[in-house]
């Protein structure tokens, strides 16, 4: 067993707020994280306007075999970000 913790670099935006000239400014926020391991789903979460700017998320697992953890963070706006760890079994 052990921990995986991630972060991503990410300016959210909720939406709500407004330039001085009155605009709108139009959300963007990362809206999901999902992590596979060896091609297996074993994390998924989905994130909110509430959430803080580079979202920092922790979670268990359990590594039977070497492999490849996959991360994906998607998002508004066509938002989409991966990175990989390779994880080794002795």
């Amino acid at each position: 067993m052990f921990e995986i913790k991630t972060l991503i670099s990410h300016t959210m935006e909720t939406g709500y707020r407004y330039t001085t000239t009155g605009d709108r400014i139009p959300r963007n926020i990362i809206t999901s994280f999902a992590c596979t391991y060896n091609g297996e789903e074993i994390f998924r979460a989905d994130l909110y306007p509430a959430i803080a700017a580079n979202p920092f998320l922790t979670f268990f697992t359990v590594a039977e075999e070497s492999g490849k953890l996959e991360f994906t963070w998607s998002g508004d706006n066509g938002f989409l970000e991966t990175a990989t760890a390779m994880v080794t079994v002795e």
